[in-house]
């Protein structure tokens, strides 16, 4: 993995609350709260001048179009975030997914580099795939007795991705604290 250890160290107890509130109020109202996706960008801006230093971690060359760039890290993770969040109003447009899924996927890119995008991908399908069996036989047994006006519970085909969403970001900073660069 190319995050580096030290960035999923500093990042990773800061995101693992706003995670767990992302999830409960998906699955509890079907809505990722504006809040949470505003401390979660919040979350990079400030800690990631920690985690990643602007003024000592280097610049990174790249191109935006057919301009070449020079950038520290910290600024290349947080050009991910505006990017992200053009592609996922697009995808809202056409009915892909929610407006709380998009902007969550939009706070949460600065945290994932570009180069474990596949890492990321295969992460996030185990997490969808394990949240929808979970919560759909959660939906059918006694647990639902602990939560019994969940508006998820009720929602027919409907999932609330949030819970998979943000159970993968909190996944892959563990992996990155372990298997990170």
């Amino acid at each position: 993995m190319e995050i580096p250890v030290r960035a999923a160290i500093w990042f990773l107890p800061f995101i693992l609350p706003i995670c767990l509130y992302v999830a409960f109020t998906d699955m509890r109202d079907m809505k990722i709260k504006n809040h949470a996706v505003v401390a979660l960008a919040f979350v990079y801006v400030v800690v990631g001048l920690i985690a990643l230093p602007p003024w000592s971690t280097g610049t990174i060359s790249g191109s935006l179009g057919p301009f070449p760039v020079a950038f520290s890290p910290y600024i290349w993770q947080l050009l991910h975030l505006p990017i992200v969040l053009v592609a996922g109003i697009l995808l809202n447009a056409i009915g892909a997914f929610g407006a709380g899924d998009a902007k969550f996927l939009a706070a949460a890119a600065p945290f994932v580099w570009i180069q474990d995008l596949g890492v990321l991908i295969a992460i996030l399908l185990a997490t969808v795939l394990g949240a929808v069996a979970t919560h759909r036989l959660a939906r059918h047994t006694r647990l639902r007795t602990i939560a019994p006006h969940w508006e998820s519970w009720d929602r027919g085909k409907k999932f609330p991705m949030g819970l998979a969403l943000a159970g993968a970001l909190v996944m892959y900073l563990i992996l990155g604290t372990v298997y990170g660069s």
